[in-house]
């Protein structure tokens, strides 16, 4: 059974472990599936991931919303040592640009 309006994200990827890919669901972290190509382990995630939030409905469990679906504000605080804190801000300042924008572009590389 194939879940109506799956708007979950999905990831295969080879596994030297169990030497097949696994495809995995990021809002279900628990869930895993082995196939020997990716078109299956793909499928089999999605396969897996449609039999949990059918049980989790029937249960009337909360299920996680999808991450394509959520909203962000752009903001979140980033702790980190005093020293880095000096490095990012010198940069800035000979950069000629605000923390924020260096460090924002920084983790967008």
């Amino acid at each position: 059974m194939a879940l109506k309006d799956d708007h979950y994200t999905y990831r295969v990827t080879w596994s030297e472990d169990d030497n097949e890919y696994v495809g995995l669901c990021t809002e279900f972290p628990s869930l895993s599936w082995l196939a020997g190509t990716p078109e299956t382990a793909l499928k089999g995630i999605r396969k897996v991931v449609a039999d949990i939030v059918k049980d989790m409905q029937e249960n009337s469990e909360p299920l996680p919303e999808a991450i394509a679906c959520k909203r962000y504000s752009g903001k979140f605080m980033v702790r980190t040592l005093p020293e880095v804190h000096r490095s990012l801000a010198i940069q800035a300042a000979e950069s000629g640009v605000s923390l924020n924008r260096l460090t924002s572009s920084k983790l967008s590389r």
